[in-house]
């Protein structure tokens, strides 16, 4: 390796600090003209060309003057993209304001609802200034999307009228009512003109070939409304039209007029649904943001506070003009980061565009058809009822709150809807806490009490009852399959305990957690291991399990018997040659100890292999999730450890074979019903996990994952090989097009560690001699070598110390390199570009037991470390 690299690890810290400026850090400013880059200029035309006939056809769906769509447009563009915290959110009329717009409107009148607007904005400036922006998104995402929804179907509904040539009516039912009437007087023109809009939507993106990708530089919109536009025209049909008043005769604000509880319903309304809507959207903006390499570091991270704050100032001036309520708008947002905005300014110029259309293009305006713009809307309203959001609900076991608010936004209204939809998620978040289902059997002479759910108060009389009916002087195995046990519950089952073994009878607990577990007639590992979980403590912490065959102990030992030990201090992933554990010791019945050169009956005989610390037993248990015991009778060697086969030794056989059979013991009780489930479904992993292939690095359980959700690679040095015959490798290639293209994963992460022994050999490597394997493997870490000896580049860091030498600083330079090469990938660039995909850099310090997470910060990368406070986030 160049001398050059070793030399800057040795003083990093203070070489660093002396450059001025930094490499990625512009020059410092000097006075000179405002600029906009090229990127604003064409991401702004894009959303303009979008942005204007929605917001003609919003303005239209909620019965406002269509000037009020144009106004919120532009004051969206300028107030909310000038002062907001999410620089590439554009925002305007929204199709998720229309419902509670067109209600307002025909409630109160336009000059009322402009007061609403503005009475909305005050409040809206009002919850920024208390910074509460991230409690707005503590609702449930199913009342958010069941929201949608239920204003999705009332737009479709609505503006179906107008695309028959009619006129909607004031509510859903109404509209469904006067629905087949409507169908009876159809006005041919209308819906041709409807019917053309529509497949000019849904066909002009699926042009293939190279024409269709230069086609696709035209909004979808835009074409389908100019298109109907134009053939109207032509042909001369005679059917309804955009009409623009003079702009001297727009209403403006007035004072509210109406009662005063309606009133601040309506302003709690439009403040709710103004507020979530941006905030979500700011989310959903920062993950497409993330998505496009260099643009992040660019561009930061949305202050939701300030997000607010400038939606607030927006929505003042918007009524005040007597435009419409302004939002987020997520699909002129995702189109200004496609089109490739860097800045603010592509949607200042936005709004910017907008207004010299309202001044200059009236008469262009006028001739777009009312039934075009209707046809438009409802296509919105009908991908506001996403599929996959129905399906991430039905997944996360949501579906009732869904249901229930988007019927409630449809029959009843917006603010009732998600009153009723929060009143439901609590009603189910509370059953799943109450509900617990308790059955009794018995199994060849072993009754066995199963608790699936919580164990709380409201449980014990019928944990009580069925305690009750098992008989006395039996073997009793109760099994929790919770994660929570209240005073109440633990207090009743050490009373049954007590009582039980009193009888005669013995007890055994079986949970989620790993520790002291077993009992004997004395009960007290019963009562240790529940006094784990009593008092309102989790019992869910690991997916372990504490079964243990019943012991005897010293009091029930037959005379001149041995004493056994049936306590476990070991952790179910403590390594095999460190396992605690105290093994079944013969003891004289006279109590004293038997010989220390004697060898227990399941430890290797003198002369074959031991494990490499003296002093300890054999394993009991795997690197999965086994219970922590000793395991005689499992089948596996004994006495002289010989190998079963000629494949090994004696003490790695048993070792082998006593974790396989801890796991079929233990474990895979537990897991058989979750296992069997995913052969049947088949595998639905939610990210790629690509790390290095060190046995120190325990995948599942640094990231609290299980059977299912990690799609795991391993390699050593946890590298991505660039794409390209000479230096790609398909093993890789295949992995990450498989689970991007296939199994759809949301995202990959890349994870390095400390102590890395490839980073190690890749420093030490010296150029030329004979090129084995694993050097050849080695050649895709020489771009994280350069990159960390380039100078002009910023290094990759961790947050609150420098790197210790070296190895770490090339372990974390590395695991921002090879995230260069996984957006080299085709399907991850392509995944990326339609926001379906997000990529994480993450290092883990073996030593520490702490994992840091990449944040783009800066070129280089700062990696964060997690804590535990992070979890709430």
């Amino acid at each position: 390796m160049s001398a050059c690299v070793p030399t800057r690890a040795t003083d990093s810290h203070q070489n660093r600090t002396k450059r001025a400026p930094q490499p990625h850090s512009p020059p410092p400013p000097s006075p000179r003209r405002f600029r906009i880059a090229g990127a604003d200029v064409s991401a702004s035309i894009a959303v303009f060309l979008i942005a204007l006939p929605l917001s003609l056809g919003i303005a239209l769906a909620t019965g406002a003057p269509l000037q009020a769509g144009l106004v919120a447009a532009a004051v969206g563009g300028l107030v909310a993209g000038r002062l907001g915290g999410c620089p590439l959110q554009v925002s305007g009329p929204a199709a998720g304001l229309t419902v509670v717009t067109a209600d307002l409107i025909h409630r109160y009148g336009w000059r009322t609802t402009c007061a609403v607007t503005v009475l909305a904005g005050l409040a809206q400036l009002a919850l920024g200034c208390l910074r509460v922006a991230r409690t707005a998104l503590a609702v449930s995402p199913a009342i958010v999307h069941g929201m949608l929804a239920g204003i999705g179907v009332t737009i479709a509904v609505a503006q179906l009228h107008i695309v028959l040539g009619g006129t909607p009516q004031s509510s859903v039912l109404a509209n469904l009512r006067a629905l087949p009437a409507q169908l009876a007087d159809v006005h041919p023109a209308d819906v041709a003109m409807s019917v053309l809009t529509l497949a000019l939507l849904l066909l002009w993106p699926r042009v293939p070939g190279r024409l269709g990708h230069l086609m696709r530089k035209m909004p979808a919109a835009l074409v389908a409304v100019a298109g109907a536009t134009l053939t109207a025209s032509l042909a001369g049909l005679s059917l309804a039209k955009v009409d623009l008043p003079s702009w001297g005769s727009h209403a403006l604000a007035g004072l509210p007029e109406g009662p005063a509880l309606g009133i601040a319903a309506a302003v709690l309304t439009t403040t709710l649904v103004c507020s979530v809507q941006s905030l979500l959207g700011a989310v959903a903006v920062d993950k497409l943001v993330a998505g496009q390499p260099g643009l992040s570091a660019r561009v930061g991270r949305s202050d939701l506070n300030r997000e607010l704050l400038g939606q607030g100032a927006a929505n003042i001036v918007s009524g005040a003009l007597g435009g419409l309520p302004v939002a987020g708008v997520a699909v002129r947002s995702s189109a200004n980061v496609q089109a490739g905005a860097v800045s603010r300014n592509s949607t200042m110029l936005h709004g910017v565009l907008v207004v010299v259309a309202a001044l200059l293009m009236v008469p262009v305006l006028e001739l777009i058809p009312l039934a075009s713009l209707a046809a438009l809307v409802m296509a919105v309203g009908i991908q506001m009822v996403s599929l996959n959001h129905i399906r991430t609900v039905t997944r996360h076991r949501e579906v009732l709150v869904y249901v229930v608010t988007t019927l409630g936004v449809v029959f009843l209204g917006v603010l009732e809807g998600v009153l009723l939809g929060v009143t439901v998620a609590v009603a189910v978040a509370l059953n799943r806490l109450a509900h617990t289902r308790i059955t009794h059997d018995e199994k060849e002479g072993v009754h066995h009490v199963h608790v699936r759910g919580q164990l709380t108060f409201l449980a014990v009389p019928r944990l009580s009852r069925t305690l009750h009916h098992v008989p006395q002087g039996t073997h009793v195995v109760v099994e929790l399959d919770g994660s929570f046990m209240d005073h109440a519950a633990y207090e009743s089952l050490q009373d049954w305990q007590n009582s039980h073994t009193a009888r005669g009878g013995t007890a055994e607990l079986t949970g989620r957690r790993t520790g002291v577990r077993d009992t004997g007639p004395d009960g007290t590992g019963f009562e240790t291991a529940l006094a784990n979980t009593a008092t309102g403590t989790t019992i869910g912490a690991t997916s372990g399990t504490t079964t243990a065959a019943p012991a005897r102990t010293t009091a029930d030992a037959p005379s001149g018997g041995p004493t056994t030990s049936t306590v476990c201090r070991c952790h179910p992933w403590t390594p095999w040659r460190n396992h605690q554990c105290d093994h079944r010791r013969s003891t004289p019945a006279g109590g004293h100890p038997a010989d220390p050169t004697d060898q227990p009956a399941d430890r290797p005989a003198p002369g074959t292999a031991e494990p490499s610390s003296p002093g300890t037993g054999p394993h009991p248990g795997t690197g999965t999730h086994p219970g922590a015991g000793p395991n005689p009778g499992t089948g596996t060697p004994t006495g002289t450890g010989t190998p079963r086969s000629g494949t090994g030794t004696g003490t790695a056989d048993s070792q082998l074979a006593r974790g396989i059979s801890a796991f079929q013991r233990d474990t895979a009780p537990l897991v058989r019903g979750e296992l069997a489930r995913l052969a049947k479904e088949g595998q639905r992993p939610s990210q790629l996990f690509l790390t290095c292939a060190d046995s120190r690095l325990v995948t599942s359980m640094i990231t609290s994952s299980g059977p299912g959700d990690l799609f795991v690679v391993r390699n050593v040095g946890n590298l991505v090989p660039p794409p390209g015959e000479e230096s790609g490798d398909d093993s890789v290639a295949a992995a990450i097009e498989y689970a991007v293209d296939v199994l759809r994963v949301r995202s990959i992460t890349v994870c390095g560690h400390s102590g890395c022994g490839a980073m190690q050999a890749l420093l030490n490597s010296e150029p030329g001699g004979t090129q084995t394997p694993l050097k050849r493997w080695l050649r895709h870490g020489v771009p994280s070598l350069e990159r960390m000896a380039d100078d002009g580049r910023p290094w990759a860091r961790l947050a609150g110390r420098a790197p210790a030498d070296a190895v770490e600083q090339l372990c974390l330079t590395n695991v921002v390199q090879q995230l260069e090469h996984l957006r080299g990938h085709e399907s991850v660039a392509r995944a990326l570009r339609e926001g379906a995909l997000e990529l994480h850099g993450m290092y883990f310090h073996v030593g520490e037991a702490q994992a840091y997470l990449l944040t783009e910060a800066d070129g280089g990368g700062l990696f964060d470390g997690v804590g535990v406070a992070d979890m709430s986030a």
